[in-house]
């Protein structure tokens, strides 16, 4: 990653997180089996609020045998307290905290899980934005991701990517300040297009994000693609470690390859799981 903050040893960078409600313990199997490399079981906006306490028992009696998340309440609602319990009689899970802004109760929150557990605190809301530095920063804290309908709703703007980008961009910035995990963008509610997944997949990915939160089985194959390196991408990373692994000047395709463009190739080599030479 060159120069700078290094980041930090935590659980693997999550890429396609499946989203379930934890009210539906039928769909937990499916989802552990969908390729996503993690899910999230929800007890937050998937559940009604009075269906909070059944979706807590339902989570509890059929845990899947996977990486799973739990998005707890916010922070000051009736809920939070409940499901903090609930975290503490499962020790393996990790927590999604929704509306993050204040980076001593995430630090709390990363004290009460205790090591080697992922902490993810989901960035909605201007001043969740405005702390995202801070909050990366905090020790436990894994990787950030962003939620894009609740920040909408905060601040005003619309949907369109440009409205956007200085909140993407700021996530990606706190994430590697902090050296931490790069962020997960949020989900594509379009779930039955996956050409706009695998859109806004690859327009997150250019932005610097490391994944992209899923609210259908059906989306992670597409995301998960849209993370990897493509053929021509690992073409072109092998050529640029072939000519410029030796130290001298070279050039690929017309273009210098100096250390800056050296590194790239190599973690995009890494990315795609080959161990390039040095």
């Amino acid at each position: 990653m060159g120069g700078g903050v290094p980041v930090t040893a935590a659980p693997g960078m999550l890429t396609a997180p499946l989203f379930v409600p934890a009210d539906r313990p039928e769909r937990f199997v499916k989802a552990a089996a969908s390729g996503a490399d993690a899910v999230i079981l929800d007890l937050e906006d998937a559940v009604a609020p009075a269906a909070k306490d059944a979706a807590r028992a339902a989570l509890a009696a059929a845990l899947p045998e996977a990486a799973i998340v739990v998005r707890v309440n916010a922070a000051g609602t009736p809920w939070h307290g409940a499901d903090l319990a609930l975290l503490d009689t499962l020790p393996a899970v990790g927590a999604m905290l929704p509306k993050a802004e204040d980076p001593a109760a995430v630090a709390g929150l990363a004290r009460r899980l205790g090591e080697g557990r992922r902490l993810i605190p989901l960035i909605e809301t201007a001043l969740g934005l405005h702390h995202a530095a801070a909050i990366a920063a905090v020790p436990g804290v894994t990787q950030l991701a962003f939620g894009p309908a609740d920040y909408r709703n905060d601040v005003g703007c619309d949907d369109s990517p440009e409205a956007l980008l200085l909140a993407r961009s700021t996530l990606v910035l706190a994430s590697r300040l902090g050296g931490i995990a790069a962020p997960l963008d949020g989900p594509c509610f379009d779930f039955r297009d996956p050409e706009a997944t695998a859109g806004e997949a690859h327009h997150a990915k250019s932005l610097g994000f490391g994944g992209k939160l899923c609210i259908h089985p059906a989306q992670v194959p597409a995301v998960r693609a849209a993370f990897r390196p493509g053929a021509a991408e690992i073409d072109w990373a092998r050529r640029v470690v072939a000519a410029g692994g030796g130290g001298g000047a070279a050039a690929v395709d017309g273009a210098m390859i100096d250390a800056p463009v050296l590194a790239r190739a190599r973690r995009i080599l890494a990315d795609a799981g080959e161990q390039a030479p040095d």
